[in-house]
């Protein structure tokens, strides 16, 4: 399990490692709802007899705002790290 979040937060935190608080709510869902090898099952459906929402009630606007918010944020990272390589 330490291995699978590992591998999680090294994929979505940034090169700084100051936002892994931010992903941390979504790697608790994901582990969460992963069907477990023993059981078949999520370990949600094992704790709480039922499946997971996946927030699909979130609706359009805020998705695309999000989106939009992201999108700035990654250019803005790649923009920095291309600095940085370039000093380098």
């Amino acid at each position: 399990m330490n291995q699978e979040l590992e591998q999680y937060f090294q994929f979505f935190v940034d090169y700084r490692q100051k936002n892994w608080l931010e992903w941390l709510v979504m790697a608790k869902f994901t582990i969460n709802n992963k069907t477990h090898s023993a059981t078949k099952v999520s370990l949600l459906i094992t704790n709480h007899s039922k499946e997971s929402r996946m927030g699909a009630d979130i609706n359009m606007k805020e998705k695309v705002e999000k989106a939009i918010e992201f999108v700035e944020k990654m250019k803005k990272t790649q923009k920095e790290a291309r600095v940085v390589l370039r000093k380098a």
